[in-house]
């Protein structure tokens, strides 16, 4: 799981979990995984067809989960990830945690951002209420939609307390598994071109041609809809100092995170970053973009950057390479700021949306 299936899964457990005097029911599109039926009060529904198209996205929401709704007599429909049924008169609370097909639509593939742009202003405005995870995403939300303000509101994401700091001899063994003993930065996230991969690996080659660093890069996370060409080359470029271990389960990936010499997170649009949150947990350094909603979740515990500034990510890198002092500072700053960012408080503030439009 990414962002938004992390979002999910403990924003969704903590209120089932919480509030056993209320029915849930989950909607699914596919067989589900029994360990996300966390509770007695949850119903699992599986609806057809399973929704891998925008076409298909239509159908889900606009007749199986209308009569879903319907058939259950549900009270009020919750979606974590912005969808909604339009033509259903049940109250529906979503979160739509950015908009970024609205500012790099070409990102996307044809058929997807002519679906998000197409969908996603009805669905705000159809919403009964919404919900965010940054101010940054709130006022570009009211900003580009006409939401009312008292139909919006936000709340900072968390990350998972499995994020702790490693001794140095199990930081060792993680190294020695992944990058052949060798420190190395860290990139965890979707492929997708906003991540600004392509800048991120120019940034990391001009470093290593600066220093003579045996650094090396290892990039979390798959691909949404293939790597373009270029991005390919540079990596194949790179040889064996980028090493791409795909998806890792949650407790690897927790490993992986505090073994890593520091965090290189500059995409140039982000509804808010929770592998920042994660990295500071870890003590591990940040570097991160200055746009969007970044500056706001890293606060001065991170090193800021221009995304669209190559030279200015690789220098980034060599503060934290060569001054030790720094390095301290930014490992210090971030288990501090991390202490602020919590789960609980996500579910709280969702549940208190949620428990309004009930009443």
């Amino acid at each position: 799981m990414e962002g938004f299936g992390w979002y999910t899964y403990e924003v969704v457990k903590r209120i089932v979990c919480a509030h056993p005097e209320h029915e849930f029911y989950f909607l699914f599109d596919r067989p589900y995984d029994p360990k996300f039926i966390f509770a007695k009060n949850v119903t699992p529904i599986v609806l057809n067809p399973p929704a891998r198209h925008p076409v298909l996205f239509i159908y889900w929401f606009e007749i199986a989960v209308r009569k879903a709704l319907k058939k259950h007599s549900i009270d009020l429909f919750f979606s974590p990830d912005g969808y909604l049924s339009l033509s259903s008169s049940v109250k529906q609370v979503i979160a739509i945690h950015d908009i970024n097909f609205e500012h790099h639509p070409r990102d996307l593939p044809f058929t997807a951002r002519l679906y998000l742009r197409y969908f996603f202003p009805r669905f705000a405005r159809k919403a009964t209420e919404i919900i965010t995870v940054s101010h940054y995403s709130l006022k570009d939300i009211e900003t580009l939609y006409g939401v009312a303000s008292d139909r919006i509101s936000y709340c900072w994401n968390g990350a998972s307390e499995e994020y702790v700091p490693l001794d140095d001899i199990s930081i060792k063994l993680v190294r020695n598994k992944y990058s052949s003993g060798e420190p190395y930065f860290l990139f965890v996230g979707s492929m997708h071109p906003r991540k600004n991969l392509l800048r991120l690996l120019r940034a990391f080659s001009e470093f290593k041609k600066r220093e003579g660093s045996s650094m090396k890069i290892l990039l979390v996370g798959t691909s949404m809809w293939g790597r373009d060409k270029e991005l390919e080359q540079l990596i194949h470029s790179l040889g064996d100092d980028v090493i791409i271990t795909g998806h890792l389960e949650k407790d690897e990936l927790c490993k992986v995170t505090a073994a890593a010499f520091a965090l290189t997170f500059v995409p140039y649009y982000e509804g808010f970053g929770i592998p920042i949150v994660e990295a500071m947990r870890c003590g591990v350094p940040v570097i991160c973009g200055n746009r969007t909603s970044l500056p706001e979740v890293a606060g001065d515990a991170a090193l800021l950057c221009d995304p669209f500034d190559e030279h200015a990510i690789s220098e980034r890198m060599t503060e934290l390479a060569t001054d030790d002092i720094l390095y301290m500072e930014f490992k210090r700053k971030g288990l501090e700021r991390s202490t602020i960012f919590n789960w609980d408080q996500t579910a709280l503030h969702v549940w208190k949306v949620i428990e309004k439009h009930l009443k």
